[in-house]
């Protein structure tokens, strides 16, 4: 259990915690909330530095926390480096207790015959054996093809090397797990699978996040950041929300009330201190206001409280794609799309990662050209579009009022204020260059920019990514009252939901219209990312059985394989050339030789075979033999009189023999394999 008793935190010079107490137990889901700058990241920092890890330090200027000394934490990091290190291995390195076991087995030149076998035992009881198969498995849920694991992280692009990096920090064997917006760069079937693996993971996980259905799906407790104190709610953020505002309408109750008792005594007071008769009770009522808890108004809970103008123009339909194929360089990525995009269209897209939703977005407002089909667009058409480019795009020396006041024109400061205000942009803030803003600062702006331009087609693309919760539910209310039109992509699946009311589909090059809703989009990914694994696992291990045939097939056989492929040939041939008919070629199938002829070709054939045959009986020979020793090891390992400290020595004896059948009984199994399709190719070569 983790407990803080009567904490307080000061960072740069700000309070951000005061005197706040609670506890956190194994095995709870944690989602940690508040507003951007309440101290959230500071949390996660002041855990690491209790555990002894992290980069930055905070310390405590009051209380005490509590964590029990034998916890592993594990922490995701927001930045990837390059490095050379490949996916798979970036990955198995986040399991520091298996990664260095397995460095330290695969060179036993420097260790001693005692120190094997408790390397070995080491490496059994953390169940060593299956960990790749684990890493292999988090990097699937993850959107990682076995294509990948080989390929080295520099490789990969930011986006992907934060899921690298997520992969990494779930392969740790912690009981704490700190999670900093993990689904930030994820599609929704990563997202998807995610929630189920932060279900059954057996320890203490605490998580950032402003996906309030993840949150939902995810945590049992809520800790939230307000006011310098840290609340814990019991249940997930829906259940928080509704307990948080009985509480905030009980508190502006006692509000009320206080005010009311105040100026009833202010009244007395003020009436009556001059009084002699009066003024003993007068004074009785002073200290009762002394004595008085000051309580807070609750104001308004969300500082964002923006709406898009009315459009000025509108026809329809505003964009038209018929048609089209889209795609770069001549080479279609996207067949046949028709889209229509009118005043009343609330549209949003669906697709895995890489479907080509982006770009038929870029196709949308006009990026990308056609490579085939029209595309027209209407007189009165003003986009307003988001993307990630458009918040990099922005001036980085000029202020938020600069780059208002250059659509704005003459409008008068005050309207500017209050507007960029409505977007949570007050005081400094305003007059503060946008190059010192935060990702969230930075989309916030990009939106009001869009706003103010008073567009008639949205088009969004992950506009949530930087975005808070109280953000997000601003945003969506806003597009709700939107009287223009929509079209939207997210992995936000509370905004498809709230804001769409139809959603294209954009998968295999196409894009047809998804009949069902967002959760109904949920269950076909987890079967579409099913197929594709296998088909995924099937590719590779017909690449490897292809692989392995080459070095096994002996110059022999290849010889053997063109000798039948040669003799074939001129039997047919010889049979042509008796043929009756001159437009019979020498391509006839062997039915047209005569039997004996047949015979002789079988018996080549079964010649030519033989080595590989050969080779497949006494390997299933060598196998059996290999599977009656490591039964007989298992019976001795069996004896509990081996575990004994005068046995030490003949247990790591049958432990290293255990290890050596297993790789030899691994690499037999193989060879097996690849000699029988081998010799099943060999065979349809002959039909």
């Amino acid at each position: 259990m983790i407990e803080f008793k009567d904490v307080s935190v000061r960072r740069d010079g700000r309070v951000l915690f005061s005197y706040t107490s609670f506890q956190l137990h194994p095995n709870h889901k944690i989602g940690l909330t508040g507003n951007n700058g309440t101290g959230k990241s500071t949390l996660f920092a002041l855990l690491l530095t209790q555990m002894g890890t992290g980069d930055t330090e905070v310390t405590l200027d009051k209380g005490e926390v509590s964590i029990p000394d034998s916890w592993q934490v594990a922490h995701m990091a927001q930045e990837v480096g390059a490095s050379s290190q490949t996916a798979i291995d970036y990955v198995l390195s986040g399991d520091e207790q298996w990664y260095q076991l397995n460095e330290a087995l695969s060179d036993l030149s420097h260790v001693s015959d005692e120190q094997i076998g408790v390397l070995h035992q080491q490496f059994d009881e953390i169940d060593g054996y299956r960990t790749p198969t684990k890493a292999a498995q988090i990097m699937a849920g993850l959107g990682f093809k076995a294509s990948q694991h080989e390929q080295p992280v520099e490789g990969f692009s930011g986006g992907w090397r934060m899921r690298l990096n997520l992969a990494k920090t779930l392969m740790s064997r912690a009981d704490l797990m700190l999670l900093d917006e993990p689904t930030n760069h994820l599609d929704l079937d990563a997202i998807l699978w995610l929630e189920t693996w932060i279900n059954q993971f057996m320890g203490l996980v605490i998580v950032i996040s402003h996906d309030q259905t993840f949150l939902d799906a995810t945590v049992d407790h809520i800790l939230h950041v307000e006011q310098q104190k840290i609340t814990m709610y019991t249940g997930n953020y829906q259940q928080f929300i509704r307990t948080r505002h009985e509480r905030m309408a009980q508190q502006q109750q006692a509000y009320e009330k206080q005010q009311a008792t105040r100026a009833h005594l202010d009244d007395f007071i003020r009436r009556f201190r001059a009084k002699a008769s009066k003024a003993k009770q007068a004074q009785s009522r002073i200290k009762q206001l002394e004595r008085m808890a000051e309580l807070s108004p609750m104001m308004a809970d969300n500082p964002f409280s923006f709406k898009f103008y009315e459009p000025a123009h509108m026809s329809t339909p505003l964009i038209e794609m018929t048609k089209a194929d889209i795609g770069y360089s001549q080479t279609p990525l996207l067949h046949n799309a028709n889209v229509q995009v009118t005043p009343d269209t609330r549209l949003g897209l669906l697709g895995m990662n890489g479907a080509g939703k982006s770009t038929l977005i870029k196709a949308l407002v006009g990026e990308l050209e056609v490579l085939s089909g029209t595309y027209q667009v209407s007189d009165t058409l003003k986009l307003g579009y988001f993307n990630q480019h458009q918040m990099d795009a922005l001036d980085a020396t000029a202020t938020p009022m600069q780059m208002l006041r250059r659509l704005a024109g003459k409008t008068s400061d005050a309207l500017l204020r209050s507007f960029l205000g409505s977007f949570d942009f007050r005081g400094e803030r305003i007059d503060t260059p946008s190059e010192l803003f935060s990702g969230g600062e930075r989309a916030r702006l990009t939106l009001a920019l869009i706003v103010w331009q008073r567009p008639n087609v949205l088009v969004l693309d992950e506009p949530t990514n930087h975005l808070d919760l109280q953000m997000r539910q601003a945003l969506t209310l806003a597009l709700q009252g939107f009287q223009g039109a929509v079209v939207l992509v997210s992995h936000d699946r509370e905004l498809i939901a709230n804001v769409c009311d139809e959603l294209y589909l954009v998968h295999d090059g196409r894009i047809d219209e998804f009949a069902g809703d967002i959760s109904d989009y949920g269950k076909w990914l987890a079967e579409k990312r099913k197929q594709e694994n296998a088909q995924d696992k099937n590719s590779n291990k017909q690449a490897k059985n292809k692989k392995a045939q080459k070095t096994f097939v002996s110059r022999e056989t290849d010889s053997a394989i063109k000798a039948t492929d040669a003799k074939h040939a001129e039997l047919t041939q010889t049979a042509a050339a008796t043929s009756k008919t001159d437009t019979q070629t020498a391509k006839k199938p062997a039915s047209t030789l005569s039997k004996e002829e047949q015979r002789k070709l079988a018996a080549e054939q079964r010649k030519l075979t033989a080595p590989i045959r050969r080779e497949i009986e006494n390997t299933e020979k060598a196998l059996a033999k290999l599977d009656e020793q490591l039964a007989s090891l298992e019976t001795e390992l069996a004896d509990t009189e081996l575990y004994e400290a005068h046995r030490k020595a003949d247990l790591i004896a049958l432990l290293d023999e255990q290890t050596s059948l297993q790789q030899q009984h691994n690499d037999k199994e193989e060879r097996l394999l690849v000699a029988m399709t081998s010799l099943e190719e060999m065979e349809a070569d002959f039909s």
